[in-house]
Protein backbone atom coordinates (compact mmCIF):
# COMPACT_ATOMS: atom_id res chain seq x y z
CA UNK A 1 0.00 0.00 0.00
CA UNK A 2 2.84 2.72 1.02
CA UNK A 3 4.86 0.97 -1.88
CA UNK A 4 7.81 -0.43 0.31
CA UNK A 5 10.37 -3.02 -0.69
CA UNK A 6 8.92 -7.02 -0.34
CA UNK A 7 11.78 -7.36 3.14
CA UNK A 8 10.26 -4.51 5.11
CA UNK A 9 6.09 -5.40 3.92
CA UNK A 10 7.35 -9.02 5.06
CA UNK A 11 8.87 -8.07 8.13
CA UNK A 12 5.59 -5.79 8.73
CA UNK A 13 3.53 -8.74 8.64
CA UNK A 14 5.34 -10.94 10.34
CA UNK A 15 5.82 -8.12 13.59
CA UNK A 16 1.65 -7.71 13.28
CA UNK A 17 1.61 -4.32 11.77
CA UNK A 18 -1.47 -4.60 9.34
CA UNK A 19 -2.27 -0.89 8.78
CA UNK A 20 -0.45 2.54 9.03
CA UNK A 21 -0.68 4.90 12.07
CA UNK A 22 -2.27 8.37 10.95
CA UNK A 23 1.47 9.70 11.27
CA UNK A 24 3.00 7.12 9.37
CA UNK A 25 -0.11 7.45 6.67
CA UNK A 26 0.79 10.23 6.11
CA UNK A 27 4.85 11.04 6.24
CA UNK A 28 5.78 7.66 4.95
CA UNK A 29 4.73 8.50 1.34
CA UNK A 30 6.27 11.76 1.63
CA UNK A 31 9.57 10.85 3.06
CA UNK A 32 10.25 8.67 0.46
CA UNK A 33 9.42 10.95 -2.36
CA UNK A 34 12.35 12.46 -0.72
CA UNK A 35 10.79 15.48 1.02
CA UNK A 36 12.21 17.42 4.40
CA UNK A 37 9.31 16.33 6.69
CA UNK A 38 8.31 18.20 10.37
CA UNK A 39 5.90 15.50 12.06
CA UNK A 40 3.53 16.11 14.88
CA UNK A 41 2.23 13.72 16.50
CA UNK A 42 1.52 12.25 19.96
CA UNK A 43 3.88 10.06 21.55
CA UNK A 44 3.23 6.62 21.45
CA UNK A 45 1.69 7.11 17.16
CA UNK A 46 4.42 5.16 15.62
CA UNK A 47 6.73 8.24 14.69
CA UNK A 48 9.93 5.75 14.82
CA UNK A 49 8.41 3.60 11.56
CA UNK A 50 7.06 6.84 10.33
CA UNK A 51 10.56 7.92 10.05
CA UNK A 52 12.27 4.41 10.30
CA UNK A 53 10.70 2.56 7.33
CA UNK A 54 11.78 5.56 4.81
CA UNK A 55 15.11 5.66 6.08
CA UNK A 56 15.26 2.14 5.86
CA UNK A 57 13.79 1.83 2.21
CA UNK A 58 16.31 4.70 1.03
CA UNK A 59 19.26 2.98 2.19
CA UNK A 60 18.27 -0.37 0.81
CA UNK A 61 18.42 0.95 -2.79
CA UNK A 62 22.10 1.81 -2.19
CA UNK A 63 24.99 -0.21 -2.93
CA UNK A 64 28.10 -1.55 -0.97
CA UNK A 65 29.36 -0.91 2.65
CA UNK A 66 29.59 2.36 4.09
CA UNK A 67 33.45 3.73 4.48
CA UNK A 68 35.43 3.42 7.73
CA UNK A 69 34.41 5.67 10.38
CA UNK A 70 31.22 7.28 8.44
CA UNK A 71 27.67 7.01 8.82
CA UNK A 72 25.08 7.21 5.88
CA UNK A 73 22.21 8.53 8.11
CA UNK A 74 22.19 10.09 11.23
CA UNK A 75 19.26 9.89 13.99
CA UNK A 76 19.34 12.28 17.06
CA UNK A 77 17.23 11.82 20.26
CA UNK A 78 17.97 13.53 23.57
CA UNK A 79 18.19 10.69 26.12
CA UNK A 80 19.81 7.12 26.04
CA UNK A 81 16.94 5.42 26.57
CA UNK A 82 15.18 6.81 23.36
CA UNK A 83 18.52 6.07 21.72
CA UNK A 84 18.13 2.71 22.27
CA UNK A 85 14.48 2.33 21.93
CA UNK A 86 15.01 3.70 18.58
CA UNK A 87 17.60 1.23 17.40
CA UNK A 88 16.00 -1.99 19.03
CA UNK A 89 13.19 -1.05 16.73
CA UNK A 90 14.95 -0.18 13.39
CA UNK A 91 17.20 -3.62 14.27
CA UNK A 92 13.76 -5.58 13.87
CA UNK A 93 13.63 -4.69 10.54
CA UNK A 94 17.41 -5.04 10.06
CA UNK A 95 17.79 -8.37 10.88
CA UNK A 96 17.70 -9.92 7.35
CA UNK A 97 19.73 -7.01 5.15
CA UNK A 98 23.36 -5.71 5.03
CA UNK A 99 22.13 -2.28 7.09
CA UNK A 100 24.21 -1.95 10.36
CA UNK A 101 22.57 -0.11 12.95
CA UNK A 102 25.11 1.79 16.29
CA UNK A 103 24.26 3.47 18.64
CA UNK A 104 26.35 6.14 20.66
CA UNK A 105 25.61 7.39 24.13
CA UNK A 106 26.98 8.78 26.67
CA UNK A 107 27.64 6.60 30.04
CA UNK A 108 29.23 3.77 28.13
CA UNK A 109 32.56 2.99 26.89
CA UNK A 110 33.53 5.42 23.89
CA UNK A 111 36.50 2.88 23.64
CA UNK A 112 34.38 0.43 22.19
CA UNK A 113 32.14 2.88 20.61
CA UNK A 114 35.17 3.65 19.18
CA UNK A 115 35.75 0.46 17.70
CA UNK A 116 32.46 0.10 16.30
CA UNK A 117 32.50 3.22 14.44
CA UNK A 118 35.61 2.56 12.98
CA UNK A 119 34.02 0.13 10.68
CA UNK A 120 31.74 2.24 9.35
CA UNK A 121 27.60 1.91 9.62
CA UNK A 122 24.61 2.66 7.90
CA UNK A 123 22.22 4.23 10.44
CA UNK A 124 23.66 6.06 13.68
CA UNK A 125 21.75 6.73 16.35
CA UNK A 126 23.51 9.17 18.74
CA UNK A 127 22.65 11.74 21.98
CA UNK A 128 24.60 14.79 21.04
CA UNK A 129 26.70 15.44 23.75
CA UNK A 130 28.47 11.69 23.11
CA UNK A 131 28.49 12.52 19.30
CA UNK A 132 30.63 15.58 19.44
CA UNK A 133 33.08 13.99 21.93
CA UNK A 134 33.45 11.26 19.07
CA UNK A 135 33.79 14.25 16.47
CA UNK A 136 36.56 15.84 18.82
CA UNK A 137 38.55 12.50 18.78
CA UNK A 138 37.99 12.33 15.02
CA UNK A 139 36.58 8.77 15.68
CA UNK A 140 33.48 9.62 12.82
CA UNK A 141 33.58 11.40 9.63
CA UNK A 142 29.69 12.54 9.32
CA UNK A 143 30.80 14.43 5.47
CA UNK A 144 28.67 11.14 4.03
CA UNK A 145 25.32 11.31 5.74
CA UNK A 146 22.77 11.85 3.54
CA UNK A 147 19.45 11.47 5.96
CA UNK A 148 19.30 13.50 9.21
CA UNK A 149 16.45 12.54 11.67
CA UNK A 150 15.68 15.14 14.97
CA UNK A 151 13.34 12.90 17.36
CA UNK A 152 11.72 14.54 19.74
CA UNK A 153 12.88 17.98 19.07
CA UNK A 154 11.47 19.64 21.35
CA UNK A 155 13.11 18.03 24.57
CA UNK A 156 16.36 18.67 22.81
CA UNK A 157 15.51 22.38 23.03
CA UNK A 158 14.97 21.85 26.83
CA UNK A 159 17.93 19.97 27.56
CA UNK A 160 20.31 22.73 25.59
CA UNK A 161 21.29 20.13 22.71
CA UNK A 162 20.13 23.43 20.03
CA UNK A 163 24.42 24.76 20.57
CA UNK A 164 25.13 20.62 19.76
CA UNK A 165 23.15 20.79 16.42
CA UNK A 166 24.92 24.03 15.38
CA UNK A 167 28.12 22.00 15.67
CA UNK A 168 27.11 18.75 14.19
CA UNK A 169 24.93 20.01 11.11
CA UNK A 170 27.80 21.48 9.07
CA UNK A 171 29.95 18.37 9.25
CA UNK A 172 26.78 16.84 7.23
CA UNK A 173 26.76 15.78 3.73
CA UNK A 174 25.09 17.92 1.39
CA UNK A 175 22.41 17.89 -0.36
CA UNK A 176 20.57 15.53 2.21
CA UNK A 177 17.15 14.84 3.24
CA UNK A 178 16.06 16.26 7.19
CA UNK A 179 13.15 15.17 9.11
CA UNK A 180 12.09 16.54 12.41
CA UNK A 181 9.55 14.58 14.83
CA UNK A 182 7.59 15.95 18.10
CA UNK A 183 4.76 15.93 20.40
CA UNK A 184 4.63 20.40 20.96
CA UNK A 185 5.58 22.72 18.84
CA UNK A 186 7.62 25.39 21.03
CA UNK A 187 7.97 28.47 18.83
CA UNK A 188 11.43 27.90 18.64
CA UNK A 189 10.42 24.87 16.80
CA UNK A 190 9.67 27.22 14.06
CA UNK A 191 13.09 28.54 13.92
CA UNK A 192 14.95 25.13 14.20
CA UNK A 193 12.44 23.91 10.74
CA UNK A 194 13.28 26.79 8.84
CA UNK A 195 17.67 26.49 9.96
CA UNK A 196 17.77 22.90 8.78
CA UNK A 197 14.90 22.10 6.92
CA UNK A 198 14.18 22.82 3.24
CA UNK A 199 10.66 23.29 1.93
CA UNK A 200 9.85 20.59 4.30
CA UNK A 201 6.01 18.78 4.05
CA UNK A 202 4.06 19.46 7.64
CA UNK A 203 2.20 16.50 8.98
CA UNK A 204 0.24 16.98 11.69
CA UNK A 205 -2.04 14.03 13.32
CA UNK A 206 -3.08 16.01 16.57
CA UNK A 207 -2.81 19.61 18.31
CA UNK A 208 0.40 20.40 19.87
CA UNK A 209 0.11 19.40 23.38
CA UNK A 210 -2.88 17.20 23.28
CA UNK A 211 -2.68 13.61 24.51
CA UNK A 212 -3.26 10.14 23.12
CA UNK A 213 -6.96 9.46 22.54
CA UNK A 214 -7.58 6.94 24.48
CA UNK A 215 -5.41 7.98 28.10
CA UNK A 216 -8.19 8.78 30.51
CA UNK A 217 -6.61 11.57 32.91
CA UNK A 218 -7.63 12.52 36.38
CA UNK A 219 -6.34 14.36 38.98
CA UNK A 220 -6.35 14.39 43.17
CA UNK A 221 -6.29 17.28 45.30
CA UNK A 222 -4.41 16.98 48.64
CA UNK A 223 -1.52 18.14 50.92
CA UNK A 224 1.61 16.91 50.06
CA UNK A 225 1.84 14.62 53.22
CA UNK A 226 -0.68 12.83 52.24
CA UNK A 227 0.91 11.65 48.44
CA UNK A 228 2.74 8.11 49.89
CA UNK A 229 -0.42 7.49 51.16
CA UNK A 230 -2.28 7.41 48.08
CA UNK A 231 0.32 6.23 46.07
CA UNK A 232 0.08 3.11 48.20
CA UNK A 233 -3.52 2.85 47.54
CA UNK A 234 -3.73 3.23 44.06
CA UNK A 235 -1.18 0.53 43.57
CA UNK A 236 -2.77 -2.00 45.91
CA UNK A 237 -6.08 -1.82 43.82
CA UNK A 238 -4.38 -3.45 40.56
CA UNK A 239 -0.60 -5.22 41.76
CA UNK A 240 -0.43 -6.88 38.68
CA UNK A 241 -0.25 -3.90 36.68
CA UNK A 242 2.73 -2.45 35.12
CA UNK A 243 2.89 1.46 36.97
CA UNK A 244 4.55 3.96 36.24
CA UNK A 245 5.83 6.57 38.50
CA UNK A 246 6.88 10.08 37.99
CA UNK A 247 9.07 12.17 40.41
CA UNK A 248 10.37 15.66 40.08
CA UNK A 249 14.12 15.04 41.25
CA UNK A 250 16.50 12.33 40.80
CA UNK A 251 16.79 12.00 45.33
CA UNK A 252 13.19 12.07 45.12
CA UNK A 253 12.68 9.07 43.64
CA UNK A 254 15.21 7.33 44.86
CA UNK A 255 13.72 7.95 48.41
CA UNK A 256 10.02 6.87 46.88
CA UNK A 257 11.31 3.84 45.75
CA UNK A 258 13.15 2.27 48.32
CA UNK A 259 9.96 3.35 50.74
CA UNK A 260 7.96 1.22 47.99
CA UNK A 261 10.26 -1.33 48.06
CA UNK A 262 10.29 -1.59 52.14
CA UNK A 263 6.64 -1.60 52.07
CA UNK A 264 6.61 -4.59 49.91
CA UNK A 265 5.98 -3.40 46.38
CA UNK A 266 7.97 -4.29 43.71
CA UNK A 267 9.76 -1.39 42.50
CA UNK A 268 12.70 -0.38 40.85
CA UNK A 269 14.11 3.09 39.68
CA UNK A 270 15.81 5.26 36.65
CA UNK A 271 17.25 8.47 37.04
CA UNK A 272 20.48 10.19 36.47
CA UNK A 273 22.45 9.55 38.82
CA UNK A 274 21.97 5.62 37.52
CA UNK A 275 24.63 4.21 35.64
CA UNK A 276 23.58 3.09 32.37
CA UNK A 277 23.28 -0.45 33.13
CA UNK A 278 21.82 -0.05 35.93
CA UNK A 279 19.01 1.90 33.94
CA UNK A 280 18.74 -0.70 31.06
CA UNK A 281 18.43 -3.55 33.48
CA UNK A 282 15.53 -1.46 35.29
CA UNK A 283 13.58 -1.08 31.87
CA UNK A 284 14.10 -4.37 31.04
CA UNK A 285 12.81 -6.28 34.15
CA UNK A 286 9.88 -3.59 33.95
CA UNK A 287 8.95 -4.58 30.44
CA UNK A 288 9.48 -8.27 31.21
CA UNK A 289 7.21 -8.01 34.28
CA UNK A 290 9.36 -9.04 36.65
CA UNK A 291 9.37 -5.39 38.21
CA UNK A 292 5.56 -3.76 38.05
CA UNK A 293 6.73 -0.23 39.02
CA UNK A 294 8.82 2.26 38.07
CA UNK A 295 9.68 5.46 39.18
CA UNK A 296 11.18 7.73 36.96
CA UNK A 297 12.60 11.23 36.30
CA UNK A 298 11.47 13.32 32.82
CA UNK A 299 14.70 11.25 31.74
CA UNK A 300 12.37 8.03 30.97
CA UNK A 301 9.59 10.47 29.32
CA UNK A 302 10.40 10.16 26.11
CA UNK A 303 12.51 6.97 26.25
CA UNK A 304 10.49 4.06 27.49
CA UNK A 305 8.23 2.08 24.52
CA UNK A 306 5.99 -0.30 27.03
CA UNK A 307 3.04 -1.18 25.47
CA UNK A 308 2.20 -2.56 29.02
CA UNK A 309 2.06 -0.02 30.95
CA UNK A 310 -1.48 0.63 32.39
CA UNK A 311 -0.67 3.36 34.55
CA UNK A 312 1.09 6.65 34.84
CA UNK A 313 1.55 8.23 37.95
CA UNK A 314 2.44 11.86 38.24
CA UNK A 315 3.48 11.93 41.78
CA UNK A 316 4.89 15.17 41.26
CA UNK A 317 3.94 17.29 38.57
CA UNK A 318 6.79 18.12 36.26
CA UNK A 319 8.20 21.57 35.96
CA UNK A 320 7.70 21.98 32.27
CA UNK A 321 3.93 21.38 30.82
CA UNK A 322 5.05 19.98 27.88
CA UNK A 323 6.58 16.90 29.89
CA UNK A 324 3.41 16.20 31.22
CA UNK A 325 2.22 15.62 27.95
CA UNK A 326 5.67 12.91 26.92
CA UNK A 327 5.59 11.36 30.38
CA UNK A 328 1.26 10.13 30.05
CA UNK A 329 2.09 9.11 26.56
CA UNK A 330 4.04 6.19 28.31
CA UNK A 331 0.41 4.71 28.68
CA UNK A 332 -2.33 3.51 25.86
CA UNK A 333 0.76 3.04 23.66
CA UNK A 334 0.35 1.11 20.25
CA UNK A 335 -3.59 1.57 20.05
CA UNK A 336 -4.21 0.42 24.03
CA UNK A 337 -5.91 1.84 26.98
CA UNK A 338 -4.61 3.55 29.59
CA UNK A 339 -5.24 5.90 32.67
CA UNK A 340 -3.01 9.12 33.88
CA UNK A 341 -3.21 9.64 37.24
CA UNK A 342 -2.11 13.14 39.00
CA UNK A 343 -1.53 13.76 42.22
CA UNK A 344 -1.83 18.05 43.30
CA UNK A 345 -0.94 19.95 46.07
CA UNK A 346 -1.46 23.27 46.66
CA UNK A 347 2.24 24.39 45.73
CA UNK A 348 1.74 22.50 42.71
CA UNK A 349 -1.89 24.35 41.46
CA UNK A 350 -0.25 26.89 39.38
CA UNK A 351 1.64 23.74 37.12
CA UNK A 352 -1.64 22.31 36.59
CA UNK A 353 -3.05 25.43 35.55
CA UNK A 354 0.13 25.50 32.84
CA UNK A 355 -0.08 21.56 32.24
CA UNK A 356 -4.36 22.25 31.08
CA UNK A 357 -3.78 25.55 29.41
CA UNK A 358 -1.18 23.62 27.04
CA UNK A 359 -3.87 20.74 26.64
CA UNK A 360 -6.44 22.90 26.35
CA UNK A 361 -8.75 20.72 29.07
CA UNK A 362 -9.32 20.75 32.40
CA UNK A 363 -8.63 17.48 33.86
CA UNK A 364 -11.18 15.61 35.84
CA UNK A 365 -10.61 15.92 39.92
CA UNK A 366 -10.71 12.26 41.52
CA UNK A 367 -11.12 13.49 44.57
CA UNK A 368 -9.94 16.67 46.88
CA UNK A 369 -10.69 20.02 46.61
CA UNK A 370 -8.75 22.38 44.57
CA UNK A 371 -6.92 24.61 46.46
CA UNK A 372 -5.64 28.31 46.25
CA UNK A 373 -2.41 28.36 44.65
CA UNK A 374 0.75 28.06 47.15
CA UNK A 375 4.19 29.69 46.71
CA UNK A 376 6.28 27.37 47.51
CA UNK A 377 8.85 28.15 50.25
CA UNK A 378 12.11 28.68 49.54
CA UNK A 379 15.15 27.84 51.30
CA UNK A 380 16.61 31.16 52.83
CA UNK A 381 20.00 32.08 52.51
CA UNK A 382 22.76 34.11 54.43
CA UNK A 383 22.69 37.57 55.64
CA UNK A 384 20.21 37.23 58.03
CA UNK A 385 20.47 36.62 61.98
CA UNK A 386 19.68 33.57 63.22
CA UNK A 387 16.92 33.80 66.33
CA UNK A 388 16.90 33.51 69.79
CA UNK A 389 18.02 30.65 71.22
CA UNK A 390 19.60 28.31 68.04
CA UNK A 391 21.84 26.36 68.83
CA UNK A 392 25.14 28.50 67.29
CA UNK A 393 28.18 27.39 69.11
CA UNK A 394 29.21 30.65 71.14
CA UNK A 395 32.44 31.90 70.29
CA UNK A 396 35.59 31.74 72.36
CA UNK A 397 37.67 34.67 73.49
CA UNK A 398 40.27 34.40 70.95
CA UNK A 399 36.97 35.09 68.11
CA UNK A 400 35.47 33.43 65.62
CA UNK A 401 38.31 33.01 62.76
CA UNK A 402 40.43 29.34 62.18
CA UNK A 403 41.27 27.29 64.49
CA UNK A 404 44.21 28.96 66.69
CA UNK A 405 44.08 32.21 65.10
CA UNK A 406 43.01 35.32 66.60
CA UNK A 407 40.65 38.24 65.51
CA UNK A 408 42.71 41.23 65.01
CA UNK A 409 41.63 43.95 67.13
CA UNK A 410 39.32 46.52 65.13
CA UNK A 411 40.96 50.20 64.59
CA UNK A 412 38.78 53.11 66.11
CA UNK A 413 36.64 54.95 63.59
CA UNK A 414 37.74 58.43 62.93
CA UNK A 415 35.02 60.90 63.44
CA UNK A 416 34.31 63.35 60.67
CA UNK A 417 35.46 66.90 60.89
CA UNK A 418 32.03 68.83 61.88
Amino acid sequence: MLGLKPILSKTLQTAGFSEPTPIQNQAIPLALDGHDIMGLAQTGTGKTLAFGLPLLEHLLALHGKPDPKTARALILAPTRELVNQIAEQLRVFTNNTPIKVATVVGGQSIGRQISVLSRGTDILVATPGRLMDLMDRRAIDLSTVKHLVLDEADQMLDLGFIHALRKIAPALGTPRQTMLFSATMPKQMEELSRAYLSNPKRVQVSPPGKAADKVTQSVHFMPKPAKPSKLREILSRDPEALVLVFGRTKHGCEKLMKGLVADGFNAASIHGNKSQGQRDRAIKAFRDGTVKILVATDVAARGIDIPGVAYVINYELPDTPDNYVHRIGRTARAGREGEAIAFCSAEEVDLLVQIEKVMKMSIPVASGTRPEAVKAEKPQRGGRRRPQGSNRKPQSAGGGGGAGQARKPRRPRRRKAA
